[in-house]
């Protein structure tokens, strides 16, 4: 079992190895939910809760899997898991806040197919978390993944209002925008020792 501290974990999965901005996973809705703040905020609330269930459920899995001499099923069984999740969200949300729904549109059921949260599974996996540190991992993931994409909304709800070139209109400044957001998050590796 991994010894690193709760703290660190949080830290590390949040801000210097954040999922989104430094290993460039669940891109899809970090630029299409990314629009506005308030969705950005409950897309990404959604995506914690989801990478939260299933970071569970992968540990649980995983410890099956092993038991039972069983461990090429891995992949398969975090897919199962993540999509099943991802139904239920989207099905509470629909019957909670049918205006959230149709502001999600096809990103709600994107989430099955978030490489982010399949790689918060794998990676807990690869690197021997706990229970608790699997789910501190998924908390520092989701917080990191929910923290980019509001970044990313404040920024793009601000390029609305600026005066930027024709040419750079649109996706061309969007994705700049995002790569300056990331390098920017390079900054905190140093936090990492």
């Amino acid at each position: 079992m991994n010894e690193e501290p709760l703290w660190s974990i949080f830290i590390n999965a949040s801000l210097i190895n954040n999922f989104v901005l430094a290993y460039f996973l669940g891109i899809c809705p970090f630029l299409g939910v990314s629009g506005k703040i308030g969705t950005a905020s409950k897309m990404g609330g959604a995506v914690t809760f989801v990478m939260i269930i299933s970071s569970m459920a992968a540990y649980g899995l995983h410890g099956l899997l092993v038991a039972i001499n069983a461990p090429f099923l891995q992949l398969i069984s975090y897919i199962v898991v993540i999509a099943s999740t991802v139904q239920l969200v989207e099905m509470i949300i629909k019957k909670i806040s049918p205006e959230l729904f149709r502001a999600l549109g096809i990103f709600l059921p994107l989430i099955t197919t978030n490489c982010a949260i399949l790689g918060l599974a794998l990676f807990q996996t690869s690197k021997g978390y706990g229970f608790l540190q699997s789910f501190v991992y998924a908390l520092g993931a989701g917080a990191g993944f929910t923290l980019a994409l509001i970044l990313m909304a404040g920024i793009r709800e601000n390029l609305e209002f600026a005066q930027v070139p024709k040419v750079v209109k649109g996706t061309v400044i969007t994705l700049l925008a995002a790569g300056i957001l990331s390098l920017s998050f390079m900054g905190f590796s140093g936090l990492s020792g």
